[in-house]
């Protein structure tokens, strides 16, 4: 954004005069501009003014553009109108820092936070908050919600996200359309059709995107200790691959051989001689690579480094290396920052958080940022980044994510990540999302990406990543559990079904198919016609078609089953033969006389005799030389050793064959068979020759345009199948879903509505593969109108970053109130079950309704068959964490687990879940996760009280790799089911009264600190 200026004197009187117009048709625009000491880049303005004259907005453009501008000034038009505006974010640290920005900018008193850890001010006219909180507010019709005028959705490209990307769409979706919606995303490649839902849904909306870098970036990539630019000109308005980097790369190949990979041939016995043996190859030391880049001015950086042990390793070669970035007064600064944010650590944990290698090495300017990193690190390492005083921070790709954290550059070591469970390429959409970060607007002309070369990259690879700007947004929007119940007891079945017709997911999915439907339009029209010319006046000619169809089938099954008999025939004749016998080879180059020299017989394989025919070849035959069954034509004497390989006992031997005087039998016709013999094939000949079209002269004619016919129709029906497989998808998960929460007790028959519609009215037939299983309801059919949501900031876990967060099940919720509808078993009859427009939650579903959890289910279902009942705090701790941990690798040592009640627990819960687990198979639903135990003893000793050391000890000792960021975040997902549990089933029960006590335990220490 360029600096302010007050020198209108290189402005015409023409321009001058349409500026004036336009403070006068926004006036609260002209107010906010007088505010900021810094003018709006054009895509800044167009959105500004669409909101607002009253449109909605979808902001597109590149990370570092400036598109926050527009979500702060809808909280200023909130403000100035006297309504409230909610800014929400995908996640906690960013919500922490806009909440710090809004509070400098109209005083803390205005502005509010709610995430999953703070609450502070939630009835503030503006309201910073993770988009889960409001989406639980949706449900449960907060009255929060009254007066709300806009809500802005920053980062709204995190839809795309698979584990909580659908919480975005649901948002959207259950708003009151009384709310203006900004949604800010990054460069997508599908603005216009996510713009296009937008406006399907929520009514009129601009489209603003802007393509163009505030910061323009320099694509370069160091070779050895050289860094070269990436491109070397434009040609036709492409970028041009620079060829001095081309030669460089390739000179250094050639150079170095051995850099092609290690040799693998070289054994003790070269090692004893002393052979030399070149090294592998060794990317320039991480020390060199910062001094480079601080010598060519280009610091601070941010190296990515697809691995949490990498960047910890990076920053101790740094240290080890001697490499200071910062002056004594820097440091003094840095040390002050430190203090001040670490607190509130407890002094005995300090070892164990490694806090003293990470404070040395802050103090030199260098530092690691990953989600295995304690949060008040991270937050220390992000506020001292911001303000320049690090100036080297190597990271996952998880700081990409939202954090506003520029640099000048960025430096790739790798373009292969692993995304755990294969090492993969980097897409362009992630790479333009990592070199996304360089170049800070306002601070440098000029931004870098610099890509590390090793052997196997082709700068070809990496300009091919650098000139793609394919990122599409693709919705991850997918029923679960609870949301199906919510939608029931909300809004009712109908409406549920309508309200996912709209979602993204199925828009997209609906595009998809349009081109199939084209497809299947034009083929319709081309089927008319070959209708029209396979018409005959004697008769109905497709009858005659498929007489015809059927006569061929027959015929071929009839000849496949002729085939099969005669290789039976002719291996039976082939183990007849004896040593000596002549026989005739029919057909082939070996047709003629031969002696058998060898029978070949072989108890488990057809016999493949060994011959020597009269034109002296040696050689086994087998079935596929005698189509028709092989006799014996003669015998000879031979040897009792007859040497093949001799060319003089080959001769020897035709030479006698000849002498037999056995001839050759004249080849009579070959019979394939006799299908004529068939009674069924002779039914339909006769049928087909007694058909009227029979006698047709243009009867061949027809039969073309008929055949024509039959196969468009055929490719038509398989088009017709995959378009419905993919329309309605959605409605279709919804409905198995409901089959499978009915059958366990979940859903249930609402009681009848005097005066309504009959059975026979209100039902109608669906496929029963949609609704399998669906038979008892197991349910006492109570009603319930209330109780399905409570409004709690920290109701929702949120992943704090991508990498390493467990996935949450999406919620869901509306205001109105409509019809409901069960799925039940059909009472007549295996094809169909009947849909009834009544049905209504049971007692069971109101707990799942409010169990907000990638395994919300399996939660429910624990509790309905008591089985952690009479546990302890810290035994109950122990079991729930099984539902929300998730080991970041899939094999791993055993999870140790403490013995008796807990033992007992995660056994029943396992066998729960393999029984839900054949549940969801046989309605071909997604399966739960299995539970996974791999924290249950860390957790239980923090429960017990034991200190962090203890903790993080203890799972070292047992082979888990448990950082102390990692743990803390693991217990705050544990603390946030317990807290879920005790609110499901209140603290009077055994149940809720132990997750009470639990969560008091687990809340202390690091884990109770309120950092994002």
């Amino acid at each position: 954004m360029a600096a302010r200026s007050s020198n209108n004197s290189a402005t015409s009187p023409a321009e001058r005069y349409a500026a004036a117009r336009s403070r006068q048709a926004h006036p609260r625009l002209t107010e906010f501009l007088s505010e900021i000491a810094f003018e709006l880049d054009p895509f800044q303005l167009a959105s500004c003014r669409a909101l607002e004259v009253g449109h909605a907005v979808l902001v597109c453009a590149p990370t570092g553009a400036g598109k926050t501008v527009v979500g702060e000034f809808a909280v200023h038009l909130a403000l100035a109108e006297g309504r409230k505006c909610f800014y929400t974010t995908p996640i906690k640290a960013l919500s922490n820092q806009k909440y710090a920005d809004l509070c400098a900018r109209h005083g803390a008193e205005n502005v509010g936070l709610l995430t999953g850890d703070a609450a502070v001010n939630g009835h503030a006219p503006v309201v910073v908050m993770t988009t889960e909180v409001l989406r639980n507010m949706l449900y449960a019709g907060s009255s929060s919600l009254d007066g709300l005028g806009y809500v802005v959705m920053d980062e709204v490209h995190y839809l795309a996200d698979r584990f909580r990307g659908a919480v975005w769409e649901e948002v959207i979706l259950h708003l009151p359309e009384s709310v203006r919606l900004v949604s800010l995303s990054a460069t997508v490649s599908n603005a216009e059709e996510f713009g296009e839902w937008l406006v399907a849904v929520r009514g009129d909306t601009s489209v603003v995107v802007d393509e163009h870098r505030p910061v323009p970036l320099w694509q370069h990539m160091m070779v050895g200790s050289r860094t070269m630019d990436l491109f070397g000109g434009e040609s036709a308005g492409e970028l041009k691959l620079n060829p001095n980097l081309l030669r460089q790369v390739q000179n250094t190949e050639r150079s170095e051989p051995a850099w092609r990979g290690p040799r693998r041939d070289r054994g003790p016995r070269d090692r004893r001689n002393g052979a030399s043996h070149p090294a592998r190859f060794r990317p320039p030391a991480r020390t060199d690579v910062i001094e480079r880049l601080g010598a060519a001015g280009l610091l601070p950086a941010i190296v990515f480094i697809f691995s949490r042990a990498g960047c910890d390793a990076a920053v101790t070669q740094c240290v080890r290396g001697g490499l200071r970035l910062t002056t004594e007064a820097e440091a003094e600064e840095i040390r002050r920052v430190i203090d001040l944010k670490t607190v509130d650590l407890p002094d005995g944990d300090l070892g164990v958080l490694g806090y003293w290698e990470w404070r040395e090495a802050l103090e030199r300017g260098v530092a690691a940022h990953h989600a295995g990193m304690l949060p008040a690190f991270k937050e220390t390492v992000e506020e001292l980044f911001v303000r320049g005083l690090v100036r080297a921070v190597f990271a996952t790709e998880t700081l990409a994510l939202g954090i506003n954290m520029p640099a000048r550059t960025v430096v790739l070591e790798k373009l292969v990540k692993y995304n755990g469970e294969a090492h993969v390429d980097l897409t362009p959409g992630e790479y333009t999302q990592l070199t996304g970060r360089a170049g800070r607007r306002g601070i440098d002309v000029e931004g870098h990406a610099v890509v590390m070369w090793q052997p196997g990259v082709d700068p070809r690879q990496v300009a091919g990543l650098a000139s793609t700007r394919t990122y599409p947004l693709r919705s991850s929007f997918r029923p679960g559990y609870n949301m199906a119940v919510n939608l029931v007891h909300r809004v009712g079945v109908p409406a549920a079904r309508d309200l996912l017709e709209q979602s993204f997911a199925q828009f997209q999915a609906d595009r998809s198919v349009v081109g199939l439907s084209r497809r299947i339009e034009r083929n319709e029209e081309a089927l008319a016609g070959y209708r029209e010319s396979a018409s005959c006046h004697l008769g109905d000619f497709e009858e005659y078609m498929e007489l015809r169809r059927r006569v061929s089938a027959r015929e071929k099954v009839l000849a496949k089953q002729n085939t099969a008999g005669r290789r039976a025939d002719a291996a039976a004749s082939l183990e007849r033969l004896r040593k000596g016998d002549v026989i005739a080879v029919p057909a082939g180059r070996r047709s003629g006389l031969a002696v058998v020299v060898d029978p070949g017989l072989d108890p488990l394989n057809e016999p493949r005799p060994l011959v020597v025919t009269e034109d002296r070849w040696a050689g086994r035959l087998s079935v596929v030389d005698f189509p028709t069954p092989v006799e014996a034509l003669g015998r000879m004497r031979l040897p009792k050793h007859v040497e093949v390989r001799s060319p003089r006992s080959r001769r020897d031997l035709a030479s006698a064959l000849r002498d037999t005087g056995i001839a050759v039998p004249a080849r009579g016709r070959s019979r394939p068979g006799a299908p004529h013999e068939d009674g069924e094939l002779n039914t339909l000949r006769r049928a087909l020759r007694a058909h009227p079209c029979h006698g047709c002269d243009s009867r061949e004619d027809h039969a073309r345009w008929a055949e024509r016919h039959h196969r468009l129709a055929g490719e038509n029906d398989q088009l017709r199948r995959k378009v419905a497989g993919t329309t309605h998808s959605l409605v279709r998960t919804f409905d198995r879903i409901r089959a499978l929460l009915r059958a366990r007790g979940y859903l249930a028959p609402a009681p009848a509505v005097p005066g309504g519609p009959d059975a026979e009215g209100a039902t109608a037939a669906v496929n029963a593969d949609d609704a399998a299983s669906a038979g008892a309801t197991g349910t006492d059919g109570d009603t319930a109108e209330t109780g399905v949501a409570e409004e709690t900031a920290g109701s929702a876990a949120e992943a704090e970053q991508a990498e390493a967060e467990p996935a949450e099940v999406s919620r869901d919720a509306v205001s109105a109130v409509g019809p409901v509808s069960a799925v039940g078993a059909a009472p007549g009859g295996k094809g169909t079950v009947v849909v009834v427009d009544q049905e209504t939650i049971s007692e069971h579903g109101r707990r799942l309704a409010r169990i907000y959890s990638e395994s919300d289910l399996l939660a429910a279902e624990c509790l309905r068959h008591g089985v952690w009942r009479g546990l302890g705090p810290a035994e109950l701790a122990s079991v729930v964490s099984a539902l929300v941990f998730e080991s970041r690798r899939d094999t791993g040592p055993v999870a140790a687990l403490p013995e008796g009640p807990v033992t007992d627990a995660l056994a029943e819960t396992i066998r729960i879940w393999a029984d839900l687990e054949d549940d969801e198979r046989r309605h071909r639903l997604d399966r739960t996760r299995e539970p996974d135990a791999g924290f249950a003893w860390p957790v239980y000793r923090w429960a017990r009280g034991e200190s962090l050391e203890k903790v993080l000890t203890a799972a070292e000792s047992t082979g888990h790799d448990l950082s102390a960021g990692d743990f803390v975040r693991w217990c705050r997902q544990v603390v946030d089911l317990l807290d879920q549990l005790r609110d499901v089933v209140g603290t009077r029960d055994p149940v809720g009264a132990a997750a009470a006590k639990a969560v008091v335990a687990l809340r202390r220490g690091v884990v109770a600190m309120s950092t994002s």
